[in-house]
């Protein structure tokens, strides 16, 4: 059977629809930077013990002797050294990328970052969108990617993307997640087409039925074996 004409447009956005650099060159340290400060001021707000507590319960349940200890979202401070040693390591934990999303948030807002997406992002939006839906699935919060396509540098696309997930959703490299997300969508997976630089992501979202594409961007690691995912190298032409 042929595949069926895509309906949804599901992006990864590191080494997909954004350089890598912009992740490791800019948001990271600017998070990194800031995280203490952000602490001392914000720590008592309800919204980032919400996140506090839930760093917490990660803390707990993560197996990794060598972990600094994290227990009291009281104490924002005291949970540092744990998020510091998550960023080293680039773990995606759930409360660490909501906390990087609203450092983030500030610095958007102030100009002091930017959204670099690749050039054939946004006409490929546009076109994708005009008989379809985008949306985006990401380790990044909710927040940042909005962020990210609300400040891009090509101005704000958010009126192009109809949903946004993040690790809410499941792992990137289950294939259940690919079938909650079609079923937010009101799409079949089979009418998803999601794009990646990750072949564990792509063959999750294949196990699931969806279309893959395999997204080979300058600055992204070399990948011998695509296990059959179709690669490309831009969105033009699709």
């Amino acid at each position: 059977m042929s595949p069926l004409k895509p309906r949804l447009f599901l992006l990864d956005v590191e080494g997909t629809i954004t350089p890598l650099s912009l992740i490791y060159e800019q948001l990271v340290p600017y998070a990194r930077s800031h995280f203490a400060q952000f602490l001392r001021q914000r720590g008592g707000d309800a919204a980032i013990v919400g996140d506090l507590t839930l760093l917490a319960e990660e803390n707990r349940a993560d197996v990794e002797k060598t972990r600094p200890t994290f227990n009291d979202p009281q104490d924002p401070e005291a949970g540092l050294p744990y998020i510091e040693w998550l960023m080293e390591l680039d773990r995606k934990s759930t409360a660490l990328k909501s906390l990087q999303g609203r450092i983030w948030k500030g610095g958007f807002e102030k100009g002091e970052l930017k959204g670099t997406l690749f050039a054939d992002v946004p006409p490929a939006l546009e076109r994708w969108s005009s008989h379809g839906q985008v949306a985006i699935y990401s380790s990044g919060s909710v927040a940042a990617q909005l962020l990210l396509f609300r400040y891009s540098t090509f101005g704000d696309l958010t009126p192009l993307i109809a949903g946004y997930f993040d690790t809410r959703a499941g792992l990137k490299t289950a294939s259940a997640s690919y079938e909650a997300i079609a079923m937010a969508m009101n799409v079949q997976t089979r009418e998803t087409i999601f794009f990646s630089d990750v072949v564990r992501e792509l063959d999750a979202a294949k196990a699931a039925d969806c279309q893959t594409r395999l997204v080979m961007r300058e600055g992204n690691a070399a990948v011998e074996d695509a296990h059959g995912h179709v690669r490309i190298k831009s969105f033009a032409g699709i």
